[in-house]
């Protein structure tokens, strides 16, 4: 048990690290507070909180990883290298692509409860 604590508190600290250190990483926080609150707002079902809450943590956790990704290519790599910059740009390819998947389950989830307010 207090080795998995141990592990839960390194983990907290990546993701604190991450949130002092990576812009993306705070935009990608605040959107969530965003869509948390406007799901509250809206009363969202149980099936559209799962949709949100399984996409918000897929961009966080893509973000996390890309961080890591940068920083070991960085130790790795410290001069300008191609397979460095391959190796950042895949990363970086892969939070946008769980990005726009989040653009595209928020218009799912959202988009019936704004047209049915706006109406």
């Amino acid at each position: 048990m207090r080795k998995f604590v141990q592990s839960m508190g390194l983990a907290w600290s990546g993701i604190s690290l991450a949130l002092r250190t990576e812009a993306h990483m705070r935009i990608h926080l605040t959107a969530a507070l965003i869509v948390t609150t406007t799901g509250l707002l809206l009363g969202l079902n149980r099936y559209e909180w799962t949709a949100l809450v399984i996409t918000m943590a897929l961009v966080i956790g893509a973000e996390l990883l890309n961080t890591a990704i940068e920083n070991v290519v960085d130790l790795v790599s410290p001069e300008r290298h191609p397979l460095a910059k391959a190796a950042k740009d895949t990363a970086a390819g892969g939070v946008l692509v769980t990005a726009m998947a989040a653009v595209i389950v928020g218009l799912l989830v959202f988009g019936p409860h704004l047209v049915a307010i706006f109406r």
